[in-house]
């Protein structure tokens, strides 16, 4: 009988000959490398067959020898492998001497060049990657970065970063810096955060995709770094001020820091210009505002088909996909949305059903962290078909209606404080009107008074709480989209009191003039318009007839519009604005040690790799 011993832990097919029609048995025995691995690890621990010794010198500590095979070290680290193959004096020597390897560190890459296994607390795993980095042993060097990418909190993001970039590890250098930006605020307010470098520190500021709520975090940041240490550092209080996206302040901010910090002489004419820009609303500088690699979405919230709807949702203009998200408190159409402080914001409205019509003064906030609404405190009237702007923080509801009153009134709202304000009145009343922001100046376009479809405009400067007239557009509209894109302000759409309208204006803010571009594809009133990356979107609507779906994109390079998504169904009178995605749970691991397999084989190509944490 044949024996059978391990039969069931190999392969054996039995195939013709393609030269002479002979049987030939191709057999393999799957464990072998595993347990030759194994039995070599047993002659080393038994002194037998060694060929090398390792002598580890580090500092201070008395030398530690190490017993090994150099077939086995040259096949875990291509160093080893030149070290005892090309002709270097190592080749023939029986004892090595190895130095700026801790004897335990090269102790575990001893281990695991036998056992394709190690083991790592957080405490050494940064010498045992600094090792495996000097023996080129990747698998651990891989192993090791991905653990610390796991492990990056606020404490360490900085020190963690520094040391990938002094031991050449790319991917955790990259890892480390993204941590830092997205997590920036909590970063600066640890320990290493000052202990950087004036150019550490520029270099890390300087970053478009720091990720902040406001600008004042940055600042705020800097100016704690100065304080760590006064006297050697108020020299570079100007760089960092530059580095500072500083006319994304608001002046009220500017002001108290002028008031309230010892500037040197640069860094206050510095502030002080840039205060100056700011209250004479010139335009931003290209770099004013930051772009954080975080997820955005298009949200749409509310609107009308049928009846008024609580329907939230948010598209991803990259995919077309939309997300169904948690529902208004309440049905809501003819509602105006902003954005503070990543915090969605949608105010005013109807809620227009079965049991009635009801004109809402609501102002409820979503958080895309928790996906959860939040109610605010009430506007000072109900403001149907409003319009929402946002200057310094401070969210501007203007117009709007409540039964058959129509307001020229307008309130501001601080979100800080909970509390609304009323500001100075326009010159007209204005529902359906086109309401946006740009260099600090509200503007107030179109609309209805209820008599006329308007297209007139009007400008509010906050410093004077003071409206004055602007030239008006070449065509009446009520319920028409409005956005800025560049240094530009664009009307779309709405109704001119007999048809709905596709065509778009344009509004130079310099100039004072307006001028027609491209039309949109559908004819829409009420329709939600913003921008995303560069583009126009405009979504849903009414054309007449339809309830629309439908959206389209404009692109100012091409100067067309296109059909690129269309909603999960018509509607009017959405709220529409831009802000992070809603951010999905995450399940914590707080195992905090890393244990590294690699099983070996005799040909790299078929070695695998695993890991747990």
């Amino acid at each position: 009988m044949l024996p059978t011993a391990g039969m069931t832990e190999c392969r054996a097919e039995v195939m013709p000959s393609a030269t002479n029609g002979q049987r030939v048995l191709s057999y393999t025995l799957e464990s072998h490398a595993t347990t030759a691995f194994s039995i070599m690890n047993q002659l080393r621990s038994d002194r037998q067959l060694c060929d090398v010794t390792l002598c580890v010198r580090y500092d201070q500590l008395a030398p530690v020898e190490f017993v090994a095979h150099k077939v086995v070290l040259a096949s875990a680290s291509p160093v080893f492998r030149a070290m005892f193959t090309n002709g270097l004096k190592e080749c023939g020597m029986e004892v090595v001497s190895i130095e700026g390897v801790h004897p335990k560190v090269m102790g575990r890459l001893v281990e695991f060049a036998y056992t394709s296994s190690i083991s790592v607390g957080e405490k050494c795993v940064l010498h045992v990657m600094n090792g495996a980095v000097m023996y080129q042993m990747d698998s651990v060097v891989q192993a090791c970065s991905q653990f610390l990418q796991e492990q990056l909190d606020p404490s360490n993001a900085i020190g963690i970063a520094s040391f990938a970039e002094q031991i050449g590890c790319t991917a955790l250098s990259q890892a480390a810096h993204e941590y830092i930006c997205m997590h920036f605020k909590e970063v600066s307010e640890q320990e290493e955060f000052f202990s950087l470098s004036p150019c550490e520190l520029v270099s890390l500021i300087s970053r478009d995709e720091l990720n902040v709520r406001c600008e004042s975090e940055v600042f705020d940041a800097c100016v704690s770094w100065v304080r760590c240490d006064p006297s050697g550092r108020r020299t570079f209080a100007r760089p960092l001020l530059e580095a500072v996206r500083c006319h994304s302040l608001t002046p009220r901010f500017l002001q108290s820091q002028l008031q309230g910090f010892d500037w040197d002489a640069s860094s206050k004419d510095y502030l002080s210009g840039i205060f100056q820009e700011l209250t004479l609303h010139k335009p931003c500088r290209p770099r004013s505002l930051r772009s954080p690699r975080v997820p955005h979405r298009i949200y749409s919230v509310g609107g009308y088909l049928q009846q008024s709807l609580a329907l939230t949702e948010a598209f991803c203009p990259e995919t077309g996909d939309w997300m169904r998200l948690t529902d208004l408190p309440e049905p809501r159409s003819g509602l105006a949305c902003c954005v503070v402080g990543g915090l969605l914001y949608a105010a005013g409205g109807r809620n227009n059903g079965p049991e009635g019509n009801t004109d809402s003064a609501a102002m409820d906030v979503y958080n895309p962290m928790t996906g959860a609404w939040r109610r605010c405190a009430s506007m000072s009237v109900p403001r149907n078909r409003t319009g929402l702007g946002v200057i310094d923080q401070m969210i501007y509801a203007v117009g709007g209606s409540h039964g058959g009153v129509h307001h020229s009134s307008v309130e501001r709202y601080d979100p800080e404080r909970d509390t609304w304000q009323n500001m100075c009145p326009m010159s007209t009343r204005r529902i359906g009107v086109c309401v946006t922001v740009i260099n600090r100046l509200l503007f107030a376009i179109g609309g209805f008074d209820g008599t006329h479809r308007l297209n007139t405009a009007e400008c509010y400067t906050p410093e004077g709480d003071e409206w004055r007239s602007l030239s008006p557009m070449h065509t009446l509209r009520s319920g028409a989209g409005v956005c800025v894109l560049g240094s530009s302000i664009y009307v779309l759409g709405g109704y001119d009191g007999s048809q709905q309208l596709n065509s778009v204006e344009c509004y130079d803010v310099q100039s004072d003039s307006w001028s027609f571009i491209e039309p949109m594809i559908h004819r829409r009133s009420a329709l939600g318009v913003t921008t995303f990356c560069g583009r126009i979107y405009a979504l849903g609507g009414y054309d007449g007839s339809t309830f629309l779906d439908s959206v389209e994109c404009f692109d100012p390079d091409s100067g067309s519009w296109t059909e690129v998504s269309t909603m999960t169904s018509g509607r009017s009178g959405v709220g529409v604005a831009v802000t992070m995605e809603t951010c999905p749970k995450r399940n914590c691991n707080n195992t905090r040690v890393l244990s590294h397999t690699l099983e070996k084989s005799q040909q790299t190509s078929d070695q695998t790799h695993t890991r747990t944490l």
